[in-house]
């Protein structure tokens, strides 16, 4: 006559059955997927990018790649992407704020606010050459709203120049990517504003500027400052859209990446294109560094 023993149970700290926990890796078998994916498309590719930038054409060691860095042509390259990256990602923070703002007087479940946020999905994606394309022909040398100006009102945009097809152009397009962009990540923190601060505030005889001066704007203050710097590193490593625009010279750092890998040599060194990627990876990192401490910080107000 056999016995029949009941299923091996453990106890917790607080005296209730549990079973027992997958032992060694098993329980991150479901990692697996993403962990290939990041390891072929994006480790091992950023490795070798950068491995690169510190070896000859014949594989020996050197730092001259590394040194072209600190070239004049180099220097400023990297000065356009900064202020470029800079004047976009205050622009379009403070206008994606303020949409922001004003959605709050909407309905969370609202046809408008439902709206505003499937589009900002979908225009925060939309860049490369189908954007570039799309304000060469509103606003390029023969564009709708160019020839409009032009032959209506005798206001000619490119009487200066084309700058449309310089750094000073890229303002435009990257703006137009940056605000929806801004909606989506911002959003969220306006949202975590809770009734009661407002509440109490009130209840202590506090005005609404004092709200937003004492409460509101110091626990926004992380979340907005993350999603700056999110918009700069957006812009920074942004290069369809200016490769399609630009099409002479190499004026922002995505481009010099791009003449490095087309031409034999760079200022007299091969191999340019990797310590290109190191400086902007190096860049990249310190920001979204910046990014994720500021995330924490804000995520303290958002549970």
């Amino acid at each position: 006559m056999t016995v029949a023993t009941a299923p091996v149970l453990t106890t917790g700290d607080a005296g209730t059955p549990s079973r027992r926990r997958p032992l060694g890796l098993v329980k991150y078998l479901g990692l697996t997927p993403f962990a290939a994916y990041v390891l072929i498309f994006l480790a091992i590719p950023t490795t070798l990018a950068v491995l690169t930038g510190f070896v000859t054409e014949d594989g020996q060691f050197t730092w001259d790649n590394v040194l072209g860095l600190f070239q004049p042509n180099v220097l400023a390259a990297f000065g356009a992407s900064f202020w470029v990256s800079a004047i976009t990602a205050v622009i379009g923070a403070v206008i994606g704020a303020l949409v922001c703002y004003a959605m709050l007087g909407t309905r969370a479940e609202g046809a408008l606010r439902t709206m505003v946020n499937s589009a900002s999905s979908v225009l925060a994606q939309f860049g490369g050459v189908m954007l570039a394309f799309a304000f060469i022909a509103t606003i390029g040398v023969q564009g709708l709203v160019t020839t409009i100006l032009k032959n209506q009102f005798g206001v000619d945009i490119f009487a200066n120049g084309l700058w449309f097809y310089q750094v000073p152009g890229l303002l435009l397009p990257y703006v137009y990517f940056q605000v929806p962009l801004m909606v989506i990540t911002f959003m969220p923190a306006l949202e975590g504003l809770k009734p009661q601060w407002a509440e109490a505030n009130a209840t202590l005889g506090g005005t609404r500027l004092i709200y937003w001066r004492r409460i509101a704007i110091p626990v926004l203050a992380p979340s907005f400052l993350g999603s700056l710097l999110l918009l700069f590193a957006n812009a920074f490593s942004s290069y369809a859209t200016a490769a399609a625009l630009i099409s002479q010279g190499s004026q922002i750092v995505p481009l010099q990446i791009r003449g490095a890998l087309v031409s034999e040599t760079v200022l007299g060194r091969e191999n340019m294109a990797g310590a290109l990627a190191l400086g902007m990876i190096v860049v990249m990192v310190v920001v979204m560094t910046g990014y994720s401490a500021l995330q924490t910080r804000a995520s303290r107000w958002q549970r």
